[in-house]
């Protein structure tokens, strides 16, 4: 397939480059800076700017399949700002561009910790990640407002690190996949991994119009 991606050099968008390119499919990587991503095969360049709908969609017409894993940095001060209008441009150029296919990359936040609870309103969440998964959830509700996009939202692992490629994984829907030993919690995913479901769901799609989550 030919796919767009979305946040190429970032934590998790390097390793679906690499997960991409790896398995044979073409990547039109997105990029306000061109000259941060090296050539390889199989790669081509664009540059656009994220949070403009009409340069996203000039950039991605006629892909198969867009993956966005757009953030615009933790240590960005307006994060929620940020996130949301990169969110509301990709949406919309992905759109305009008239690509069905779309998957993006979300937050744990949103996920249940109980019933009608999410992990970021539960008291322990982590305050300096805050804002980033406020907006990550706003993402999530905008996206379940699509009905002409084949949208699939991916959360991670509520335990997300570097690590080696297994290659396998566990599946979940709106609760965290918790660890095999349920005295650990909530289970670890790298982030070779999570590209790993990442490029298996855009193969054989199985969550469409669904936000899922993975872990080990």
């Amino acid at each position: 397939m030919k796919i767009a991606l979305i946040g190429a050099t970032g934590f998790v968008g390097a390793p679906v480059l690499q997960e991409l390119l790896a398995r044979g499919h073409q990547v039109l990587a997105l990029a306000r800076n061109p000259a941060k991503l090296a050539a390889q095969p199989g790669l081509s360049v664009v540059q656009a700017d994220a949070k403009n709908a009409d340069s996203v969609a000039a950039a991605v017409r006629g892909v198969d399949a867009v993956v966005s894993a757009y953030n615009p940095g933790w240590g960005v001060a307006d994060i929620y700002t940020e996130f949301l209008d990169g969110t509301r441009a990709i949406y919309a150029g992905v759109k305009q561009a008239g690509v069905k296919r779309l998957l993006v990359v979300g937050g744990a936040g949103s996920l249940y910790a109980a019933p009608g609870l999410q992990l970021v309103d539960t008291p322990q969440f982590p305050a300096e990640w805050k804002q980033g998964a406020l907006a990550a959830r706003e993402a999530l509700n905008l996206i379940r407002a699509e009905t002409t996009l084949d949208w699939s939202f991916l959360s991670p692992a509520v335990h997300l690190e570097p690590g080696e490629r297994r290659g396998r994984y566990r599946l979940g829907l709106e609760s965290p996949v918790m660890d095999t030993d349920p005295s650990k919690g909530p289970a670890h995913i790298s982030v070779a991994d999570l590209a790993v479901a990442i490029v298996d769901e855009l193969e054989t799609p199985q969550h469409i119009q669904r936000r899922f989550t993975v872990g080990y």
